[in-house]
């Protein structure tokens, strides 16, 4: 029986999902990777981040997003996984808004995080 868990999630981008991984202070390697977990047991992901005990946390690509995989009862994070989804998302959210206010010619004026642990941000653009 198999011991992994998968939590779906909306995180689209591969490159994104890693950059805010890696912004997160983790090392995300990319591409088809076994995942391991309870006793030897491996599945295949798009993402991995090892675990020093031995057991990984991946995302694997279900046809509309990227799905956290792990095996829950070996998560060996600082944080519960219910947080850190709630961080990376976050991540990635600010990723995802700070690329397309570049693409719609605005400029990141102020950014500040805030004590509840929100970011607050200011752009700008002018209009010639």
């Amino acid at each position: 029986m198999s011991h992994f868990s998968t939590i779906k999630t909306e995180l689209r981008n591969v490159d994104d999902l890693a950059a805010a991984l890696t912004e997160m202070g983790y090392q995300p390697e990319t591409g088809q990777q076994q995942l391991r977990g309870y006793r030897g047991q491996m599945v295949e992901a798009q993402l991995a981040i090892r675990q020093p005990n031995g057991a990984d946390v991946g995302f694997r690509w279900n046809g509309s997003s990227y799905e956290l995989v792990t095996d829950l009862q070996l998560w060996n994070q600082n944080v519960p996984v219910e947080r850190f989804l709630a961080q990376l998302t976050q991540r990635y959210a600010l990723r995802t808004i700070l690329a397309a206010t570049r693409q719609e010619g605005f400029q990141v004026c102020e950014q500040k995080n805030t004590t509840d642990g929100s970011i607050e941000l200011v752009v700008t653009r002018w209009d010639g």
